[in-house]
């Protein structure tokens, strides 16, 4: 099994260390590690160079990480591809968890983890809602992220099917990723935490940007528009889709946003009889 390792990063220099150093502390070795650098201006391409003269190092202008993770993935070499975000970390037994779990599964295409969760250096409980499934688990990813990318591998021949990230998406391009993987795919889960995830830095985008459920609203949209869900997942789609539409007038309306409220009025009766 090869695997290649993608890691976007954007002036994240010492989190970058730590996320790199957990690769090269696993039991079983990936075939290649590709750092994405997405513009960074705080030192990483020399950071690397010292550190890490074994990477695969890219560096493009600043577009995204969407668009960093897409050329991570497009310049790999191996059969698998395993994400990890530049702020997270792994367990040393990650990659020999998922190895194991894929051989003795070989129809699964796709690999998922249990996870820490690290909040301002502390580990935190993680919430119920956030516990990972498996199997077929379409309806599971309709209300948040039921995928975590460090947490996952995947086969290359799954984003030949159903795309890459979606660059136009600020944020939430994981949310569009797993909705499209997961109508088409079952998932395989390790049930074991195999990652830290650190949260709480202010570069978060979640910690950037409002009213993220905007995002997830359009990759319902454009999910249930493809025209390849089940009669029973699309208005599974069509509920979250009208209901988190419904919660987002609410705010849009209260700021005194009109145009926008207009909007998303008139989606909720495009889609409110498929949700019925």
């Amino acid at each position: 099994m090869k695997i290649s390792v993608v890691v976007p990063t954007y002036n994240r220099r010492e989190l970058l260390e730590r996320a790199l150093l957990s690769i090269f502390c696993q039991t079983s070795l990936p075939t290649e590690v590709i750092v994405i650098d997405d513009g960074s201006t705080d030192g990483t391409k020399s950071m690397l160079r010292q550190e890490f003269p074994q990477i695969n190092y890219c560096h493009q202008e600043n577009l995204g990480v969407s668009a960093a993770r897409n050329l991570g993935i497009q310049q790999a070499n191996g059969d698998w591809v395993a994400l990890l975000d530049s702020d997270d970390e792994w367990l040393p037994g990650k990659l020999a968890a998922q190895k194991a779990a894929l051989t003795a599964n070989p129809e699964y295409r796709i690999c998922h983890t249990e996870e820490n969760w690290i909040r301002n250096g502390a580990r935190v409980e993680v919430p119920k809602k956030y516990a990972k499934t498996g199997g077929w688990i379409f309806t599971e990813c309709l209300p948040l992220c039921a995928i975590s990318p460090s947490t996952a591998l995947i086969h290359r021949s799954v984003f030949a099917d159903i795309g890459l990230f979606d660059t136009q998406l600020p944020a939430c391009e994981d949310y569009d990723l797993w909705l499209r993987i997961a109508a088409n795919y079952p998932v395989l889960l390790v049930e074991q935490p195999q990652i830290n995830k650190h949260g709480g830095h202010e570069d978060q985008l979640s910690m950037a940007l409002w009213g993220m459920d905007r995002f997830r609203i359009s990759a319902l949209q454009k999910i249930m528009d493809g025209g390849q869900l089940s009669e029973q997942d699309r208005q599974a789609a069509a509920k979250m889709l009208v209901k988190k539409a419904r919660i987002y007038l609410a705010g849009v309306t209260k700021r005194g946003k009109t145009d926008e409220a207009d909007y998303y009025r008139q989606l909720i009766n495009r889609y409110a009889l498929d949700a019925v």
